[in-house]
């Protein structure tokens, strides 16, 4: 036997951590609350463990939902250098007729794509998301394609647009799922602009207008994205909110009202903060495990993990983690700094298994021919342990 207790012969080796403290990301399989909502989804945007889900994956109208893509755009085309924040935009005449939310452009005049971006996020604005697809796309369909197309491209595979503000369309869908990664994208791609989506009012012509958002006006750290609301789609909002360094998104769509919207939306986004939280287990480069070398200059190699690994935890199941470490025994010499050579196990009641990858942190040569030698002697004699 080694010092370890185990068998030398055994041809894989699970090494059993008593860590208490450590747990991994899951999708519940017993979710522990409903809602109303037709389609939700609920997950934590450092780690992008899904806490809640409700037919995720259900094609809807995501109404002005829709309008974070649009968005999306603007912001890409700014971060680019494609343009800024005081360049101007041409209005015409179909821009300045549409009906619904409107931030009230008027029509042969230029407006401000700073003007434009909280005209689309506070005012829910279709007249501005036209102004922005004809600008940038050369027509509303044309502009509709590549917002397809860059949706495909973010993981959106169960997204069309057929406009740019989510105006009722039958080829106009998205799901809740989609939205939560669109809204995911934008916070990581665009920190130095995500702050208008939290704006709670905006002026223009004169006209002051207020955020539909009711989560921005409640002490719960929301700070976006985006309502929607149309007669097939239902009432719906794509949110975030932070506190204590922890973010959730949530999509909720096909409430009832407002009312319904605003309580669902908040029970769902309180619910994610109180039973769920963040734990670091590594950081990258850590040393997990330190495993014999057969034949090796060095009886032992680390094995790290390569990146930093956040968990999200259920606060229940905290005590009921499990950590094991499973490789092939011996590991020959020579071995190679960065080879995958084990693998970490992470397991939680009512949970999947996750497995993370560990490498070889550092290089560990093969013995000599003297070496060699006395290394079999050992094992002769000794059975490997001497």
């Amino acid at each position: 036997m080694n010092k370890m207790g185990m068998s030398t012969s055994a041809t894989l080796r699970n090494l059993v951590f008593g860590l208490a403290a450590f747990a991994l990301l899951w999708t519940p399989r017993a979710q522990a609350i409903e809602t109303k909502a037709k389609q939700a989804i609920l997950l934590d945007f450092n780690t992008g463990a899904v806490l809640f889900e409700k037919e995720p994956d259900t094609r809807m109208a995501p109404s002005s939902m829709s309008k974070l893509m649009t968005v999306f755009m603007l912001l890409e085309a700014l971060k680019d250098g494609r343009l800024s924040l005081e360049d101007t935009f041409p209005v015409s005449k179909k821009a300045w007729k549409m009906g619904g939310s409107k931030m009230f452009v008027e029509v042969d005049t230029r407006v401000k794509v700073e003007d434009l971006l909280r005209g689309i996020i506070v005012q829910s604005g279709n007249d501005a998301c036209i102004v922005v697809a004809e600008s940038l796309g050369g027509s509303e369909s044309a502009f509709a394609q590549l917002l397809t197309a860059k949706a495909h491209d973010l993981g959106m595979v169960n997204s069309n647009f057929m406009n740019a503000s989510g105006w009722p369309h039958k080829e106009h869908w998205s799901t809740a799922r989609d939205l939560s990664i669109l809204a995911r994208e934008t916070i990581a791609s665009f920190p130095e602009y995500y702050h208008y989506y939290s704006e709670r009012s905006f002026t223009f012509n004169k006209i002051r207008q207020g955020n539909r958002n009711p989560l921005l006006f409640k002490e719960m750290g929301a700070d976006g994205l985006k309502t929607g609301h149309t007669e097939a789609g239902g009432y719906g909002l794509t949110a975030s909110a932070q506190r204590n360094g922890r973010r959730l998104i949530m999509v909720v769509n096909g409430l009832k009202s407002v009312r319904a919207r605003a309580s669902e939306a908040e029970r769902l986004m309180e619910w994610g903060f109180r039973e769920f939280g963040n734990y670091d287990l590594f950081r990258a480069g850590d040393t997990v495990l330190e495993a014999p070398v057969w034949l090796g200059e060095a009886g032992q190699v680390p094995l790290i993990i390569e990146e930093d690994l956040i968990i999200t935890l259920k606060r229940t199941a905290r005590k009921k983690m499990k950590v094991t470490v499973s490789y092939e025994e011996p590991i020959p010499a020579p071995v190679v700094k960065g080879t995958r050579l084990a693998t970490l196990h992470i397991s939680a009641p009512e949970s999947e298994v996750h497995e993370i990858p560990l490498v070889a942190g550092e290089n560990v040569p093969l013995l000599g021919p003297l070496g060699r030698l006395v290394a079999a002697v050992n094992y002769l004699i000794w059975g490997g342990n001497g």
